[in-house]
């Protein structure tokens, strides 16, 4: 059973942190780099926000999933899972997925980032995630009349 309240405190939390990101994406490049709390902002909320959206991809997918659904073999794979739940078109998925990788260099990689690719990838996020957004909600509204 899809659990609401779950996904709905997710997607909150991530419109939260969108916001916070477009006021930082006000800034430029040497702005944010020049500071550490800024460049420190930044990647929290990328990493909070396609961290979060995961967590939603991930009980999507085991709530939905039949006994033939295989689980996904990794975040990127959690993003084009909802796609073939027709949760979203698969054109999205395939973008939204890429953000994984911005994840996974602010995760593992932290000693070496190139700032100008994180930065470069705050007008992405909030494009593809404002749309997550919207697609997940619209989701539940459509999954809760189903239901009921």
């Amino acid at each position: 059973m899809i659990r609401e309240i779950f996904v709905l405190r997710k997607i909150t939390l991530i419109q939260d942190e969108l916001t916070k990101l477009a006021d930082l994406a006000k800034y430029s490049l040497k702005e944010v780099t020049s500071d550490f709390v800024k460049q420190a902002a930044l990647e929290r909320y990328l990493e909070r926000i396609i961290n979060r959206a995961i967590d939603i991809n991930q009980h999507l997918i085991a709530e939905l999933a039949t006994k033939d659904t295989s689980p996904p073999l990794d975040y990127t794979e959690t993003f084009l899972r909802l796609a073939d739940l027709g949760i979203y078109p698969s054109d999205f998925s395939k973008r939204i997925a890429k953000s994984v990788r911005t994840r996974n260099i602010l995760i593992h990689e932290y000693n070496t980032v190139d700032y100008s690719s994180v930065y470069s990838s705050i007008s992405d996020c909030l494009r593809d995630y404002h749309e997550y957004c919207s697609y997940i909600l619209t989701f539940l509204e459509q999954y809760k009349s189903r239901v009921a």
